[in-house]
């Protein structure tokens, strides 16, 4: 069974190509205001804009295999992850879906994506009557990963369906990356429906960002205020060593046999990771998933405990602007 989840998730820029100044401002007014969108009625301007795009891509992936690369020599992942989040906030300008029209005066969508080989994105045709079948066969060789045909009395609605799939599915390298710091039975439970589908209610619900990380088993998660957020993972059948490496780090008796019934997790090793003062702290637990064989329990990390201050994903969206028409 493979992995259905997103193991490294986060918002990247949506940009639209269509030759109609109308719909382009309808769609800046119908999209979500939580998604960053650029808007361009020209093919030049819009092939300038993606011209660098596979150079960053293929920078932003380097930093996350020397990551995973420290990790193997000894270096643990949280502070990693909270640094790389602090210092690359272009990260989020990203292009991670192109939504092209198929008829524009000179050209066609379909060109147009085919000038982005080594872009790692995903694609989508804006198609009318006439373009259908071309869509499809397009949508068969593998040249685009949706269509949606424009003549539709419900396309909005079409539309942001695709655009939320698409932003929610797992990206095929970045999840082969991060698939290497979980051990194959963390990967197992992963690949549980039940407990697939609850962890990704709870990201789409409270984060904009996050990663699955193994050591500790857990999902590190960024809001859009840029407040921190590490949901633990624990398998039911080792809260008994769970509970002795937390009497170890001095919590008390009662708090020890909460942790061995599953009603509390302690964050020992977040504690160790970051190097945060004070006694271990713990926090109550919920289920993920329907077997009940993994409990999870959320920490939240205070601005003073981590490495560097994260500028927000809100900030980024506010610094943006209104949603202009680039024309040029």
């Amino acid at each position: 069974m493979a992995l259905t989840i997103s193991l490294f998730q986060r918002p990247g820029s949506i940009l639209f190509l269509d030759d109609d100044p109308e719909y382009l401002d309808m769609l800046g007014m119908v999209i979500p205001a939580h998604w960053q969108v650029e808007l361009y009625s020209r093919p030049s301007g819009f092939s300038e804009r993606m011209h660098q795009e596979p150079a960053h891509w293929e920078a932003d992936a380097a930093l996350q295999l020397q990551m995973i690369d420290r990790w193997r020599h000894g270096q643990p992942l949280i502070p990693q992850v909270l640094r790389y989040w602090a210092t690359q906030p272009s990260r989020y300008q990203l292009a991670k879906t192109c939504v092209v029209d198929y008829a524009m005066p000179g050209t066609n969508g379909l060109q147009v994506l085919d000038t982005l080989l080594d872009w790692p994105g995903s694609r989508v045709l804006l198609t009318g009557q006439a373009d259908e079948q071309i869509a499809v066969q397009a949508f068969n060789n593998g040249l685009i990963d949706q269509f949606v045909p424009k003549q539709a009395s419900d396309i909005t609605r079409l539309l942001l369906g695709v655009l939320r799939k698409l932003a929610l599915a797992a990206h095929p390298r970045l999840n082969t990356l991060w698939r290497a710091v979980l051990r194959p039975a963390q990967q197992s439970m992963l690949q549980i429906p039940s407990v697939a589908q609850a962890l990704q209610a709870y990201t789409e619900k409270h984060w904009v960002e996050y990663v699955v990380l193994g050591e500790p088993f857990g999902l590190l998660g960024l809001d859009a205020e840029g407040r921190c957020h590490w949901l633990q993972l624990e398998p039911t059948a080792q809260l008994g060593d769970l509970a002795e490496l937390a009497a170890s780090a001095g919590l008390g008796l009662d708090v020890v046999r909460a942790i061995e019934s599953g009603r509390r997790l302690p964050a020992v090793e977040l504690h160790q990771q970051l190097g945060l003062r004070g006694p271990v702290r713990t926090s109550p637990t919920l289920s993920m998933g329907d077997d009940g064989t993994l409990r999870a329990a959320v920490f939240t990390l205070e601005t003073a405990e981590l490495p560097a201050p994260i500028y927000a994903y809100r900030h980024f969206l506010e610094a943006k602007g209104g949603r202009a028409i680039h024309d040029e």
